[in-house]
């Protein structure tokens, strides 16, 4: 595995299975109150410049789990965001920790951090791609069904850095993926094409043409975070893309259902479903903290 992780698209079939393995393995320990101290006496920076529920807990629980320590930074607490440059702050971050975790707006600004550091830099979120959420997910999906191999999987909503990294991991894995998502909101334009190009990936704009015969129905909230001033316009847009009882009717028997969280309930996906049998949602959420543990381990 490469000494950074910003996109899924930059991992071999042999690092899914490393990284997957092994959160399989730190899981069973957990639930067997088993202690695992791999990374005693290392340090992980986190830096948001957005805020967080799941990855901010599941980083610093995985962690201190794994015997090292994990430091919040928000860009009122360091330099970067009082002028100082990415290339700086980086190199000064890599003399006193063993990892950093970025979760910012800008790709950009996670690839220039990870240039000029001497640690390595794992990607939180950006606005357009969430590795560690997909990498969790296609964990999740194991679990569930015994493999991601074969599987459709079907994206419903925006074209987000969700989908985005959904789609990097069908340009590396076996497995369709369908998205469905209203004209104007489509994924990013250069990672939609390579993915058409590079694995079995289709776009759709009805919803119920992209979930028909899904394994797995996968959704996101329509607003994402800094868009707040879309909101009227989007509820318009994204009306017809809601996961309910009827769209889920279209796809196998045994779907499974997923959102990465948080949910707008009665928005992209209505409380029946999320709270239903088919849900395994809240798996999701849990799987972050196994995944991130194997990434963190396997990096530092």
């Amino acid at each position: 595995m490469k000494k950074d992780l910003l996109s899924v698209y930059d991992l071999e079939k042999a690092d899914f299975e490393e990284i997957f393995e092994r959160a399989g393995s730190l899981k069973k320990m957990l639930r067997e109150g088993r202690t695992c101290s791999t990374l005693e006496g290392k340090t992980l920076g986190m830096i948001f410049e957005k805020s967080s529920t799941r990855t901010r807990l599941s980083f610093e629980a995985g962690m201190y789990q794994l015997g090292g320590m994990a430091i919040f930074l928000s860009t009122r607490d360091i330099q970067l965001g009082r002028s100082e440059t990415i290339a700086d702050t980086a190199r000064v971050m890599s003399r006193y920790l063993n990892g950093i975790m970025i979760r910012t707006f800008s790709q950009e600004s996670v690839d220039e951090f990870a240039i000029h550091a001497t640690v390595p830099v794992i990607n939180g979120l950006t606005d357009l791609l969430h590795p560690c959420q997909i990498l969790s997910d296609l964990f999740t999906i194991i679990e569930k069904n015994g493999s991601y191999e074969g599987m459709k999987i079907a994206y419903v909503g925006d074209g987000n850095n969700i989908a985005n990294s959904w789609i990097n991991a069908a340009a590396r894995l076996s497995f369709q993926l369908t998205l469905a998502c209203p004209a104007g909101y489509e994924p990013d334009e250069n990672i939609l094409k390579k993915g058409i190009k590079e694995g079995d990936v289709t776009l759709y704009r009805n919803p119920s043409e992209a979930a028909a015969g899904a394994d797995v129905i996968y959704t996101d909230v329509w607003v994402s975070m800094g868009r707040e001033d879309e909101s009227t316009k989007r509820a318009t847009v994204f009306k017809d893309y809601q996961v309910n009882t009827e769209l889920i009717s279209h796809a196998k028997d045994g779907v499974i259902i997923m959102h990465c969280l948080p949910a707008h309930r009665g928005e992209e996906i209505i409380a029946e479903v999320m709270d239903g049998p088919h849900s395994v949602v809240f798996d999701q959420a849990e799987n972050r903290l196994h995944v991130q543990k194997a990434i963190l381990e396997i990096l530092m």
